[in-house]
């Protein structure tokens, strides 16, 4: 494996997830960008996760972006209620504690059976690109902190939005295809950014339903092509190992969890893996004990898909040998499809 400048974030159960520094990307001289390039690459190729430090976005730019997020979810119920999500295709607005279950593709039963039983515990705001009239996003109104809010909601977002291009340029330079390939399926900006919050939640929660056990967010895999995860200091975020087992992997201060989707694991005839995670009960802390309650956590997630329009073919070195695995799939009727089953 490509080395240089990385290191390990998680070693468990064969699952190992690297560390990388992707200012060697950024700002390093060719054989630096090269290698740091082929690292990102194999990294998603070996376990579908990867840990990003120095990648461009300030830890003051995320900290706000925390900030605004927990002060929204603080928000009465009937604001965020007058918020709710509307459709699959706008993928926008707010959804509700136990309104989405996720879980695997191959889990049997139906979404509303799923939910009754085993509701996940979070409450979400999505938020998509702000140009699009006939999809609009759903934001507060009423006071200067909802202005403030939208402000810095959408500045988040097209923050996330170039780093997106940046890991997909990295991608295409470690298959040694043109480092600018991607550009033309990402620079539309189809993405989600979403706001998380799990509510503070009594400890026996975990314990009272066997389904439920432990579960914050059911095991899934993600749908697009790479996901950018901001956790808070609780953790709870869980990879499932080559073993099966479920690997913590923990916060680490000033990172960037990045794992890829299942749609790019089809569009690299998958030489990419989808690797399926959930959020559990978090991690036992000192500051926990003697206590009957968990502590919210807040995370934000920014899940990031091909242009909608564009169709998706398997991308060039990656299917000369074994052929195409799958047919060509436009990008949002592939998105729009799995939101479908979902919500």
């Amino acid at each position: 494996m490509a080395d240089i400048n990385s290191s390990q974030a998680v070693a468990q159960d064969d699952l190992i997830i690297p560390l990388i520094d992707f200012g060697s990307f950024l700002s390093g001289d060719a054989a630096a960008k090269k290698a740091t390039a082929q690292a990102v690459l194999e990294g998603f190729q070996n376990t579908g996760f990867i840990y990003l430090k120095n990648h461009g976005i300030s830890p003051s730019t995320v900290s706000n972006a925390f900030s605004h997020s927990s002060k929204f979810f603080a928000r009465p119920q009937e604001q965020k209620d007058a918020m709710a999500w509307y459709s699959a295709a706008a993928n926008r607005g707010y959804v509700a504690q136990g309104r989405e279950k996720l879980v695997p593709l191959d889990e049997t039963g139906t979404e509303e059976e799923l939910r009754k039983t085993v509701p996940d515990l979070k409450e979400s705001l999505e938020i998509g690109r702000d140009d699009q009239p006939e999809t609009p996003n759903m934001w507060p109104s009423g006071d200067e902190a909802a202005k403030e809010f939208k402000q810095e909601m959408l500045s988040f977002f097209e923050t996330c939005k170039g780093l997106h291009m940046q890991v997909m340029q990295a991608i295409a330079l470690g298959m040694g295809i043109e480092e600018s390939w991607f550009d033309r399926f990402t620079d539309a900006g189809d993405n989600t950014l979403r706001l998380l919050h799990y509510p503070g939640v009594s400890k026996s929660v975990f314990k009272r339903n066997d389904g439920q056990l432990q579960v914050r967010a059911g095991e899934h895999s993600d749908y697009g092509s790479i996901t950018l995860l901001f956790q808070d200091k609780r953790g709870g975020l869980q990879v499932r190992s080559p073993k099966g087992t479920f690997v913590d992997a923990k916060p680490i201060e000033g990172t960037i969890v990045v794992n890829a989707g299942d749609l790019l694991a089809q569009w690299s005839n998958d030489t990419i893996k989808s690797t399926k995670h959930r959020v559990v009960e978090p991690p036992s802390q000192p500051e926990d004990d003697g206590k009957d309650s968990y502590p919210p956590r807040y995370s934000i997630a920014y899940f990031c898909n091909p242009n909608y329009e564009r169709m998706i073919k398997a991308i060039p070195g990656t299917y000369e040998e074994a052929g195409r695995k799958y047919q060509d799939v436009q990008s949002g009727e592939y998105i729009i499809g799995r939101l479908t089953a979902t919500y």
